[in-house]
């Protein structure tokens, strides 16, 4: 079966038109901004669990800041609780 991934070579091609970067650094950004926006809610709290955790945060400050930085992610998630974030790290 063909591979149906969709082509961004239109938006690689206008990056390296109105940037200074070249044609595979283009290309890199656009993957890795799609792979941010893939990114699920779970996914997202575990990674920012981990990020504030090795800056030094204790456990109280990074569920509350995670709470505070999901509602303007680009797909914001419906509102979680601070037991429902801690469940997500912690199962």
């Amino acid at each position: 079966m063909l591979d149906r991934r969709p082509s961004y070579d239109d938006l690689v091609e206008h990056l390296v038109r109105s940037t200074s970067l070249q044609r595979g650094e283009a290309a890199r950004v656009v993957l890795d901004v799609l792979a941010y926006f893939d990114e699920t809610t779970e996914d997202f709290v575990r990674r920012r669990h981990r990020e504030l955790q090795a800056g030094g945060s204790v456990n109280a400050e990074i569920f509350e800041r995670i709470a505070a930085e999901l509602p303007h992610r680009a797909v914001a998630p419906p509102e979680l609780s601070l037991r429902q974030l801690r469940r997500i790290v912690y199962g």
